[in-house]
């Protein structure tokens, strides 16, 4: 942008006293439009933004919620259970769930007796019947919260036995042997990074051992010369096994061939078995943790789980998530190939007319959320000149795509066809700027 365009770029009070603001600045407060329109005009002193649409773009911001609340952003990324994007996109079912939980609830009453009731018994019961080689189940607010209080609760001032290859990071910096430090369990390393054995393990496991822990290592793969131990040879051992699964996948899928299960891993024997509810599962925000009844018992009744536990919304969408029978995330794992290319080309061809260039491109879409490492998700994506990703990413309805070979590419993977109409439009309007 040259000296004499950021001339031309109005003054945020220029703004603010525009009449289409009266209103705006009466229901929300002037200092909150006041924030819209410098971000705004941020925006148009980037080039993302023409200076003509600063107004539209306030009151679409404004529109959107309060300030600091989240906006709502179309996925175009072909990754399906983006952290950074909120991962999994909740159900119908269970938006609608939790809209009724915003109100007052019997979460802990009973409605026949009109006394207290154990909270959240509807969704103990719906995760027990998805689960019933578990003796117990419980839920927690993460998964790194259901993994602290399994080695809080069963391992605090004794040894934890782990992997070395499974020492992992889990985001933001966060690294796993932190974490459980911080429960004041001991970590007893065993193996290496790329191989361990059975024999490592039983020579760890003494007499001060509480739990030996197999944590399924996300986003990243160890290829070659490696060896692990599955958990039902660990659990032969004499310490319980605490398995965390991550991802959430309750049973067995043919997507996902090496992807843990906790059907699996409880069949297979281990006391406790940890994941997300919110990648695979296709549900909120929280931590599930299912097993041997004496143990979850004993977890339950930790005074940490108090702290951890879940408020009346996750559990109304989690119970939802449960009874759905195909969540968005399960929609956009298994979309049909050939229709992703319809649905692209058909854009596609809309804007060509428009005189925008616009091809159709294979894409790899990705599972996302540590999910499936390796695994490819074959589709089709509209690609576009590589300064579109910004102007899409600022524009009145937010499309996130990807920026590959210096293209911005939009994979509609993650895009419900009823959302096909704004993709369209978000371009045409981006185009124009």
């Amino acid at each position: 942008m040259t000296i004499d365009d950021r001339r031309r770029v109005p003054s945020t009070n220029a703004v603010l006293d525009d009449p289409r603001l009266a209103d705006a600045a009466q229901a929300r407060g002037r200092p909150a439009v006041k924030r819209a329109v410098v971000a705004a005009l941020q925006h148009v002193r980037d080039g993302d933004l023409g200076r003509d649409d600063v107004v539209n773009a306030v009151l679409h911001e404004l529109a959107g919620g309060p300030a600091g609340a989240p906006r709502a952003v179309l996925n175009a990324t072909g990754v399906v259970v983006h952290t950074n994007l909120g991962r999994a996109p909740l159900s119908d079912t269970a938006i609608e769930a939790m809209a009724t939980a915003a109100r007052y609830t019997d979460v802990e009453f009973d409605l026949a007796s009109g006394e207290r009731a154990k909270r959240g018994r509807g969704l103990v019961d719906a995760l027990q019947a998805a689960l019933p080689d578990a003796g117990g189940v419980l839920v927690v607010n993460n998964g790194a919260a259901a993994v602290l209080l399994a080695v809080t609760a069963l391992g605090a001032g004794k040894n934890i036995v782990i992997s070395r290859g499974e020492l992992v990071e889990i985001g933001d910096g966060f690294r796993l042997p932190e974490l459980l430090e911080s429960a004041g369990a001991r970590l007893k390393e065993v193996g290496t990074t790329n191989r361990v054995r059975f024999d490592d393990y039983a020579a760890a496991v003494d007499d001060d051992t509480a739990a030996v822990l197999k944590v399924h290592p996300s986003n990243f793969r160890i290829e070659g010369f490696t060896s692990t131990v599955p958990v039902q040879e660990l659990a032969t051992l004499p310490a319980p096994v605490i398995a965390d699964i991550g991802s959430g996948l309750l049973t067995p899928h043919p997507l996902l061939p090496d992807e843990p299960d906790m059907r699996t891993a409880l069949r297979a024997g281990a006391a406790v078995v940890t994941c997300s509810g919110d990648k695979l599962l296709g549900g909120p925000q929280a931590g599930l943790l299912a097993g041997r009844a004496e143990v979850i018992e004993r977890l339950r009744r930790h005074p940490l789980a108090r702290a951890l536990r879940v408020d009346k919304l996750t559990i109304a969408a989690l119970a939802a998530s449960l009874d759905a029978l195909r969540s968005p995330v399960w929609q956009a794992l298994t979309a049909d190939e050939a229709r992703l290319r319809e649905r692209c080309t058909a854009i596609a061809k809309q804007l060509g007319a428009d005189g925008i260039d616009a091809q159709v491109v294979p894409s790899a879409g990705a599972v996302g959320g540590g999910g499936g490492p390796g695994v490819t998700l074959d589709g089709w994506a509209l690609s576009l000149p590589t300064d579109f990703a910004a102007r899409l990413r600022n524009g009145p309805t937010p499309v996130v795509g990807r920026v590959e070979r210096d293209r911005c590419l939009l994979d509609l993977r993650c895009i419900q066809p009823a959302d096909d109409a704004a993709v369209l439009d978000a371009v045409r309007t981006a185009a124009a700027r």
